[in-house]
C-alpha cells in the first residue's frame, strides 16, 4: 500500500524550503526549481499542492510565517507589564530558526511596498500588531492617569521597537537574547507607569483620560 501524504505536511515542507531560501538567497532570488531541490519534492509535487505559479507558494509561504509569529505570542503571563514583555519578546526573533523567518517576513514586507496584493496582507498584518501593542499597554497601566493621546503616541513607541529589532535583527546574522529584549521592554513599560500618577481611587482605571 502507498505511503499516506499529509498534503498540510507537505506544504509546511515547502514553505520552510521558500523560508530557507530567501533567509540565504533572497525573496527575488526564489524559483520553483530551488525550491525543489531544497525540499527534495519534485516540481511536478509542489505543483499538485499549489497549482502552476510561484506565486501560490509565495502567498502560502507568508501566511505560514505569520501564523507562526502568531502562535508564539499564544500564552501570556498573567501580570499586565510581563505581559507586553513577552509579547514582543516572542515577535522578536530570539532563536536561529525565528531569524529565518523574521528575515523571511521582512523581505515580503519590502515587496509589498510596490506589490499592492502583498501589501493589502502586510498592512492588515501590521495594524493588528499596533493594536495588540496598544491594549496591553492600556492594561499595563491600569490605575494610572495617561490620555489617549499619550497612550497612543507612547504605544506607537513600542510598536516602532518591535519594528527595529525585526529590521535590525533581518541585517545580522545571530538572533537577539531573549532576556535582553524582555529586560529592555519592561524597563520601558516601568519608566512609563512611573511617569504617570496613580488614579484617585485604588484599581480604578484611568486610561484616557487626564
Amino acid at each position: 500500500m502507498p505511503k499516506r501524504v499529509d498534503p498540510d505536511a507537505r506544504r509546511e515542507q515547502v514553505a520552510d524550503a521558500v523560508i530557507d531560501e530567501i533567509a540565504e538567497h533572497g525573496l527575488r532570488a526564489v524559483t520553483l526549481a530551488r525550491i525543489a531541490a531544497r525540499s527534495g519534492l519534485a516540481i511536478g509535487s509542489i505543483r499538485h499542492y499549489f497549482g502552476d505559479t510561484l506565486r501560490e507558494v509565495m502567498r502560502f509561504t507568508l501566511d505560514v510565517l505569520v501564523q507562526r509569529a502568531l502562535r508564539r505570542a499564544e500564552t501570556l503571563s498573567d501580570d499586565p507589564v510581563a505581559r507586553i514583555a513577552e509579547a514582543i519578546a516572542f515577535a522578536a526573533p530570539t532563536t536561529d530558526q525565528e531569524r529565518k523567518e523574521n528575515a523571511a517576513l521582512v523581505e515580503y514586507r519590502v515587496m509589498g511596498r510596490t506589490d499592492p496584493e502583498l501589501a493589502a496582507e502586510i498592512t492588515a498584518t501590521s495594524a493588528a500588531g499596533a493594536e495588540t501593542i496598544r491594549s496591553l499597554l492600556g492594561a499595563a497601566l491600569t490605575g494610572r492617569v495617561i490620555d489617549e493621546e499619550t497612550l497612543h503616541r507612547e504605544a506607537l513607541l513600542l510598536f516602532a521597537l518591535v519594528e527595529g529589532l525585526s529590521f535590525s535583527s533581518a541585517l545580522h546574522s545571530a538572533p537577539l537574547r531573549e532576556a535582553d529584549v524582555r529586560t529592555m521592554v519592561t524597563a520601558s513599560v516601568n519608566r512609563l507607569r512611573e511617569a504617570c500618577p496613580p488614579a484617585p481611587a485604588a484599581g480604578h482605571a484611568t486610561v484616557g483620560r487626564a
